[in-house]
């Protein structure tokens, strides 16, 4: 097994420099990926989890993966009551079928504007 940790230069860069954005987990019938949780600039619920998942698709791609590969997606909404909006940009880049998911309210994210952060394990089938 073979570990990787990093942040793609062909995706939007990190926050801040204290984290790394992808861990690529590599086996014999492919990899794993981890995503960090990731956050987006936007005055909605619904402009930043359109953010949050065109930077997932492009570290996704920087990986050889897609979101069609997304396995896992735990969710952080800061107002719970938001979730039907939430869900419909969800629907827009996941369309088949759904990954396993725990979505939860926070009182607050790392900053005071964030209402999603999205954290993301996708499965990335060997030769890619």
């Amino acid at each position: 097994m073979q570990i990787t940790v990093g942040s793609p230069a062909s995706a939007p860069q990190p926050l801040n420099p204290y984290y790394s954005q992808v861990a690529r987990v590599e086996h014999a019938d492919g990899a794993l990926l981890y995503l960090s949780g990731q956050i987006a600039e936007g005055a909605t619920l619904a402009e930043q989890t359109r953010g949050v998942f065109e930077t997932v698709g492009a570290l996704l791609e920087a990986h050889g993966a897609t979101l069609a590969d997304v396995i896992n997606i735990r969710t952080c909404l800061t107002d719970i009551s938001e979730l039907e909006e939430y869900a419909a940009v969800r629907r827009q880049f996941l369309t088949g079928t759904p990954p396993t998911s725990m979505t939860f309210e926070v009182p607050r994210l790392f900053r005071a504007d964030a209402k999603v952060e999205i954290e993301i394990v996708a499965a990335v089938p060997a030769g890619r």
